[in-house]
C-alpha cells in the first residue's frame, strides 16, 4: 500500500448498475471551443452518453449540475467514443460512437446561455454505417498519408477489419490467424496498424498492404480472378512477447522517438518503430490499464500504470518514480488540460467512478486517540471474560448440516462371541490340514432410538480367519427394536493369523433439517476371538529351536490362571508349563520359573511364537488389571532375534523367486502343449491318414510336465 493517496479534485458517479470499460473514456476538447480545454466523454454499456467539464469550487468537491453539459440515452450499447476530424469538407472535431452494430459520428455543439442556466449544449447525428458484423474495437488515423481528415478502421469479432473514408465504407480485410480479437492501434508513422494476436504475438500491417490484398467481401472465385491486384495479408513484422495483451498505444512526442507501448498481463514493453524491443518492465502485479505520457525529462517517457490493487503508479521509461492509492481499480486512464488544472489523471472504474486527482504529497496517516485512563476492574473482567468465553464455545459448536453430537448414541451395536467353539464346525474351503477346522459364534445385536432405512452390518476379522457371512442389511430399524445377526468364524488359511481381534460396523443416515436425504453416520465395536479356535492343547516339549523369555516386575503367576481353557483341573496347585499346537503352524510351549519372575515361550518355528505371545501379554494385563494393579510391565532383555527375522525375509525372498520360475517354466510348458494339440489337430483333420510321429507320447509327457508344474508352483 502506498503512503500517499490520489489526491481528489473532481469526482461524480455516474448512473446506477452501469458498466464500463478501457473504450469507454476519452478526453479531448470535442466542442471546439478553441480553449484547449478539455472535456471528458464517457460511453456506458447502458448506452448513455455523457460529457462533463469539470469546475469544482474547491479540490475534493462532488460534481455540479453545471459541470455535465450533455446526456444522451442512446439506443445500443457504447463499446467506444473517439474524437477525431471525421467528417469531410471541415477539419473542426467530431465524435465517433462505436456500437455493436453500428457506427455514428456527432457533432457537439454549445449555445451561450443568455439566463441563470448557463450554455446549453446539443449533439447532431453527421451520418451513421451499419456493421454487417458484430464491432470490438476501433481506431483512427490519416490512413495512407491523407491530410486534414481522418478515417475509421474497426475490427470485428470475427477478425475482419472494415475500413471507413468518413461518409463510405472503403473495404474490408480478414486478419491471418485471427482466433480472438485483441487491441488494435494505428501508428501515423509507419502507416500501419498494430495488434496483438491470440497468438501472443505482436503483429503490423501496412495500410498499403491491406488496400492492395483480397477483398474479404469477395466470395465467388470469378470476382476474385478479376481482382488481378488481389494479394494476401502479411504482417510487416511479427514480435513474440509470450502473453496476452490488454493495450496497445502508439506516441511520438517532442524529442523522443517514436514508440509502440504495450501492456501484458506482467509486463509492458516499448518497442521501436521496426519492432525491436527498446525496452520492457516486468510487473509485479496484475494491470488494469495505463497511458503513456509526455515526460519533462529529455528522451524519455513517462507511463501511467493502473491494477487491481487500486493502485496507480508513475513510470519514467523503467524507473517507478510515484505510487499513489486511488478508491477504485481503473479499467481507462487518461491526462487532461482543464481550465482551472493542467495535467489532471482521469481515471474511470467499471462500476462508473469517474475520478480527476493529481498527485500530491500530503500522507494519509492514522493517529490513534488517546484512551483515557481507568482502574481495572477485575470483578468485571471476569464475568466479561466468561460472557466471551461462553460467545466463543457457542459459536464454535458444529450446526445445521452435521447432527450435534448428544449423550446417547442414536444407534448402540454389541457383539458378543460364544464361550463354546460350535458343535457342528461351520468351517467351509479350508485350506488347513487338519482333521477338524473349529469355529466360533459371534452374535451381533443393533439397537436404534430412532428409524432408520437401510442399515448396513459389516463384519471383519484378520486374515487367515474368515466369515461365513460378512454383510447384512437391515431394511428399517424400529426406536426400541432390536435386531441381531449371527456368523461363524474360522481358520481357513493355511497360516496362523497375525491378531485375534474382529470388527463390526454399522453404517447409516441420520437426517436432519438441512439435509433429509441423512448425514452419514457409522457405529463400530470391537470382539475378540478365542485362541482355542487357531489351536489346541498338547503335551509340552522341552525342546525347541527358538526361544523368547520375558521379564515381568510381578511375582509368578498360576498359568493355570491365564489358560484355563488349555488346562485340566489337576491336583497340583501350581502349573509352570503349558503346550499350544498351532492349526496352521508348529508346537508352541510356555514355561514359567518357580522362583524367578520369568516367562519362556518356545516353538520350532520363529513366526509362530508371535501369537501366543501377544496373547500371553494381554491375558497378563488382564489379571493384573483386576486385581486392580496398573504398575505391571514386561520387558525383554535379550538380544533382538534379528537372525531369525533375516532368514525368514530370505526364505519369503526365494519362495518368490521359485514362484516367478515355475510360472515361466509352466507358461512354456503351456505353449508346447497348445502347439502339439494344434499338430494333432491338423493330422487327425486330414483326410489321407499319415503317421503321428510320435505326437501323442510328447502330448502325453507335456502334459504331465504342466501338472507337475502347476502343483510345484501351488506349493511354492
Amino acid at each position: 500500500m502506498s503512503l500517499f493517496k490520489a489526491r481528489d479534485w473532481w469526482s461524480a458517479s455516474l448512473g446506477e448498475k452501469e458498466e464500463f470499460d478501457q473504450g469507454c473514456l476519452c478526453v479531448a476538447d470535442v466542442d471546439n471551443s478553441g480553449t484547449a480545454h478539455d472535456k471528458i466523454i464517457v460511453g456506458s454499456f447502458s448506452g448513455y452518453l455523457r460529457i462533463f467539464s469539470p469546475h469544482p469550487l474547491k479540490p475534493g468537491d462532488g460534481m455540479q449540475a453545471e459541470d455535465l453539459l450533455l446526456e444522451v440515452q442512446l439506443r445500443d450499447p457504447v463499446l467506444q467514443v473517439e474524437v477525431g476530424k471525421f467528417v469531410s469538407g471541415t477539419e473542426i472535431l467530431h465524435l465517433a460512437v462505436l456500437h455493436p452494430r453500428k457506427l455514428c459520428v456527432y457533432s457537439v455543439s454549445g449555445t451561450l446561455g443568455n439566463v441563470e442556466h448557463g450554455n446549453q449544449y446539443q449533439m447532431k447525428l453527421m451520418y451513421e454505417h451499419n456493421l454487417q458484423r458484430t464491432a470490438c474495437s476501433m481506431t483512427h488515423g490519416p490512413f495512407g498519408g491523407v491530410k486534414g481528415r481522418d478515417l475509421i478502421c474497426i475490427q470485428s469479432m470475427d477478425g475482419m477489419l472494415m475500413f471507413f473514408e468518413q461518409e463510405s465504407y472503403a473495404f474490408g480485410r480478414y486478419l491471418p490467424g485471427f482466433l480472438l480479437p485483441g487491441p488494435l492501434s494505428y501508428s501515423p508513422k509507419t502507416d500501419s496498424f498494430v495488434t496483438v494476436s491470440s497468438s501472443r504475438q505482436v503483429e503490423s500491417y501496412k495500410y498499403q498492404v491491406l488496400a492492395v490484398a483480397t477483398d474479404a467481401d469477395s466470395r465467388k472465385e470469378n470476382e476474385q480472378q478479376k481482382m488481378g491486384a488481389g494479394k494476401k495479408v502479411v504482417a510487416d513484422w511479427i514480435l513474440n512477447i509470450g502473453e496476452q495483451a490488454l493495450d496497445i498505444s502508439i506516441v511520438s512526442f517532442n524529442q523522443t522517438s517514436f514508440s509502440i507501448f504495450v501492456l501484458g498481463e506482467r509486463n509492458f514493453f516499448c518497442l521501436k518503430e521496426s519492432g525491436q524491443i527498446r525496452f520492457m518492465k516486468k510487473l509485479d502485479y496484475s494491470p488494469s490499464c495505463f497511458h503513456p505520457y509526455s515526460s519533462v525529462n529529455d528522451g524519455t517517457i513517462n507511463t501511467l500504470v493502473g491494477n487491481h490493487n487500486n493502485m496507480l503508479l508513475v513510470y519514467q521509461d523503467v524507473t517507478l518514480k510515484w505510487a499513489a492509492q486511488l478508491s477504485q481499480t481503473p479499467v481507462a486512464v487518461k491526462v487532461a488540460n482543464f481550465q482551472d488544472l493542467k495535467g489532471v489523471i482521469v481515471t474511470l472504474s467499471e462500476s462508473g467512478q469517474l475520478q480527476c486527482s493529481y498527485l500530491g504529497t500530503d500522507p494519509s496517516l492514522f493517529q490513534v486517540p488517546k484512551v483515557e485512563s481507568r482502574d481495572i476492574n477485575y470483578e468485571d473482567l471476569d464475568v466479561e471474560m466468561k460472557e466471551l468465553q461462553r460467545i466463543i464455545k457457542e459459536a464454535t459448536k458444529t450446526q445445521d448440516i452435521l447432527p450435534k453430537m448428544e449423550k446417547d448414541d442414536d444407534l448402540t451395536l454389541v457383539a458378543t462371541v460364544l464361550p463354546d467353539l460350535d458343535s457342528v464346525s461351520q468351517a467351509v474351503d479350508g485350506e488347513v490340514e487338519s482333521e477338524v477346522i473349529p469355529s466360533v459364534s459371534v452374535k451381533l445385536c443393533v439397537r436404534s432410538r430412532l428409524t432408520l432405512q437401510k442399515a448396513v452390518l459389516l463384519i471383519s476379522t484378520p486374515p487367515p480367519l474368515a466369515l461365513t457371512q460378512d454383510q447384512f442389511i437391515f431394511d428399517s430399524l424400529e426406536p426400541g427394536v432390536s435386531k441381531t445377526a449371527s456368523a461363524s468364524v474360522f481358520l481357513k488359511g493355511n497360516y496362523p493369523p497375525a491378531d485375534l481381534e474382529g470388527s463390526a460396523v454399522v453404517s447409516y443416515s441420520k437426517p436432519t433439517e438441512l439435509n433429509p436425504e441423512g448425514v452419514p453416520r457409522i457405529v463400530q465395536c470391537k470382539f475378540r476371538l478365542p485362541l482355542k479356535l487357531v489351536c489346541f492343547p498338547v503335551q509340552p516339549s522341552k525342546v525347541a529351536n527358538h526361544k523368547l523369555t520375558i521379564d515381568t516386575n510381578k511375582p509368578p503367576v498360576n498359568l493355570i490362571n491365564l489358560f484355563p481353557e488349555f488346562i485340566d483341573q489337576v491336583e497340583e496347585d501350581q502349573v509352570s508349563v503349558v503346550g499350544f499346537q498351532l492349526l496352521a503352524g508348529q508346537k508352541v510351549t510356555l514355561l514359567a520359573s518357580k522362583t524367578s519372575q520369568r516367562y519362556r515361550i518356545q516353538s520350532e518355528q520363529f513366526e509362530d511364537l508371535w501369537l501366543i505371545t501377544r496373547e500371553f501379554i494381554l491375558r497378563f494385563q488382564d489379571y493384573f488389571l483386576k486385581q486392580g494393579i496398573k504398575d505391571f510391565t514386561c520387558s525383554f532383555s535379550g538380544p533382538v532375534p534379528l537372525q531369525e527375522y533375516f532368514e525368514l525375509i530370505d526364505q519369503h525372498f526365494e519362495l518368490r523367486l521359485n514362484g516367478e520360475k515355475y510360472e515361466a517354466l509352466l507358461s512354456e510348458r503351456a505353449v508346447q502343449f497348445r502347439a502339439i494339440q494344434r499338430l494333432l489337430l491338423t493330422r487327425f483333420k486330414d483326410k489321407t491318414p499319415t503317421p503321428l510321429q510320435n505326437l501323442d507320447t510328447l502330448l502325453d509327457g507335456t502334459y504331465r510336465q504342466v501338472f507337475a508344474q502347476g502343483e510345484h508352483w501351488n506349493i511354492t
